[in-house]
């Protein structure tokens, strides 16, 4: 089960798994963002490679036009999925605690 929505601050939230099953619902709520946003991680439990993905377009997406995406509150583990697949050079990520 995914959650995705605006939070307090107006920071991005997604809370739960992102794998493939949920990739089209993050996907359709991430296209309407625009310029740069924070995405707090505090409830992501889990992130696939198909999530990555997701994060990668919208990444793209926005930087192309200026933005971007800073990702907080990130677990240890799965910042440790961003640091082995690279995306801590891609993204501003921020773990849990900082």
């Amino acid at each position: 089960m995914l959650e995705i929505g605006i939070g307090e601050q107006g920071r991005i939230f997604i809370a739960g798994r992102l794998d493939a099953a949920q990739t089209e619902k993050a996907q359709a709520f991430l296209d309407s963002v625009e310029g740069s946003a924070v995405v707090d991680c505090d409830r992501l439990e889990y992130i696939s490679s198909a999530g990555l993905g997701v994060l990668l377009r919208t990444q793209k997406r926005l930087m192309a036009n200026g933005g971007g995406l800073r990702l907080v509150n990130v677990n240890p583990h799965i910042n440790n999925i961003f640091r082995y697949s690279g995306f801590d050079h891609i993204f501003e990520v921020e773990a849990a605690g900082t």
